[in-house]
């Protein structure tokens, strides 16, 4: 893969090596337990192996790349432990915000829930943009809870649970039971009902456990 060297931006040169890396871990183009090929990588972006070691030191932290001693860099397999953990984490978490989201958003920002709901069943047919309209909603409906401490835990998890998110929603039928979930969660939240929103969230990452693993 040929790339254009890349020029330094307001944003620090191993933040943006960082994200390009990160993408191609999403997309796959690097694969689970694939090995990184620094000099490789450094001389498709045009770049030094300094920033490029900065970047995956950050890939690192968020749980997305492993250092292994002498051996260097490889993109994270994920067992089926990491996945009931990180769930687990989100289930306790986004259904907390949904609760918050039930009794404390406006008419207003809960109408914009269901708009990106609506965004998302029409997304349905296109993988790749229903993946990013999902997690459109569910950050928003955490933007709307007001913890930017929640906020970031789950910003984390989520980037793990993206290693594993194809072989998931890819599952016959998953999206539409994904997508009846969020139905009910949306109703659930327009009736301010938090119990109903609460419940309907967990259940939301229980059974995408059980797809995922």
């Amino acid at each position: 893969m040929s790339a254009r060297p890349l020029t330094l931006t307001p944003r620090a040169l191993y933040e943006e090596v960082a994200e390009l890396l990160r993408q191609r871990i999403f997309k796959r183009e690097l694969p689970p337990g694939g090995w990184i090929d620094e000099l490789k990588i450094a001389e498709e972006y045009g770049i030094s192996r300094t920033p490029l070691r900065e970047a995956l030191k950050v890939l690192a932290a968020e749980g997305l790349i492993t250092m292994k001693v002498r051996r260097g860099a490889y993109v994270t397999e994920v067992s089926e432990k990491d996945l009931a953990d990180v769930y687990h984490l989100l289930a306790l978490l986004e259904s907390d915000a949904a609760g918050v989201v039930a009794t404390q958003a406006t008419d207003i920002e809960l109408q914009e829930l269901t708009n990106l709901h609506q965004t998302l069943e029409s997304a349905e047919p296109d993988r790749e943009q229903f993946f990013e309209v999902n997690e459109q909603f569910h950050m928003r409906l955490l933007e709307l809870a007001n913890n930017k401490w929640r906020d970031q835990m789950v910003a984390d998890l989520r980037k793990v649970m993206k290693l594993n998110r194809h072989n998931s929603l890819l599952k016959s039928g998953r999206v539409h039971e994904s997508l009846q979930e969020h139905r009910d969660l949306v109703q659930a939240l327009v009736q301010r009902d938090a119990a109903g929103a609460i419940a309907c969230m967990k259940t939301h990452f229980q059974n995408g456990l059980d797809a995922a693993i």
